[in-house]
């Protein structure tokens, strides 16, 4: 094992916290290692590596074998994410980067602490849009969801609305894990786009069990008033497999 990631490991097992474990193991089974570190303290870890040496943790991280990759922990997976946007780079080098950590992503606590801090795709948006769209293509369950999760944290504007509508009730993969990424993106457009998102559950775009869990999600959220949480309901179709 090469001295840097050593040491973030021994820095990662100094924040263990025995009980989260438990408790993130339940939500994340069968899906690899986790320490046990709170997404707060690895992003304060994250933070701290890429303003010294986060660039030669991710090369040391990427120069691992294929079973070394996939013997990671879950927090090595996060960090790598987050690195990506938080160190300086260029476009050519994030994409590089992007390509090798997308198909490693193996939960939804992956895809979605590492995805929050690609914020560099605002500043680009033709160009990243056309990357991320790239993985709707995938028939692997975390790359359709970093694809679904990308596109509703860093696209959803005037600009894209209409085009993320129409690829959200495309998706038509069907594995649990993307349909609960197109469900949380269809809340949050109802939040910020109410008649458009409202139009499109009318037309009945999505499957049963992709609409009523956005539907359900649209009712649980504190954004929505108790009108809107009633007229959705109406919108609810008769079959439900989520």
């Amino acid at each position: 094992m090469g001295e840097l990631r050593e040491a973030v490991l021994s820095e990662l097992r100094e924040n263990t916290d025995e009980k989260y474990r438990e408790f993130h193991n339940t939500l994340t089974t069968g899906i690899g290692k986790s320490i046990g570190v709170r997404i707060p303290v690895i992003k304060s870890i994250a933070r701290k590596l890429a303003k010294n040496n986060g660039r030669e943790w991710l090369h040391e991280i990427m120069g691992l074998s294929g079973e070394e990759k996939d013997a990671l922990y879950q927090e090595e997976l996060i960090l790598w994410g987050l690195l990506i946007g938080l160190i300086k780079a260029e476009r050519d080098e994030r994409m590089t980067l992007l390509d090798a950590w997308v198909p490693r992503i193996n939960s939804w606590a992956v895809c979605d602490c590492g995805n929050s801090a690609l914020k560099f795709m605002e500043k680009d948006r033709g160009f990243w849009f056309g990357y991320v769209c790239q993985y709707l293509n995938s028939d692997r369950e975390y790359e359709l969801r970093f694809a679904a999760v990308t596109l509703m944290q860093y696209f959803m504007t005037d600009e894209y609305i209409d085009r993320l509508l129409d690829i959200y009730g495309n998706i038509r993969q069907g594995d649990y894990y993307v349909n609960m990424a197109v469900a949380w993106a269809i809340s949050v457009c109802f939040v910020k786009y109410r008649e458009k998102t409202l139009s499109f559950l009318k037309d009945n775009a999505l499957t049963p069990d992709v609409q009523n869990k956005a539907i359900q999600k649209i009712r649980e959220s504190l954004r929505v008033s108790k009108e809107d949480k009633a007229l959705v309901l109406c919108l609810k179709k008769s079959k439900s497999g989520i």
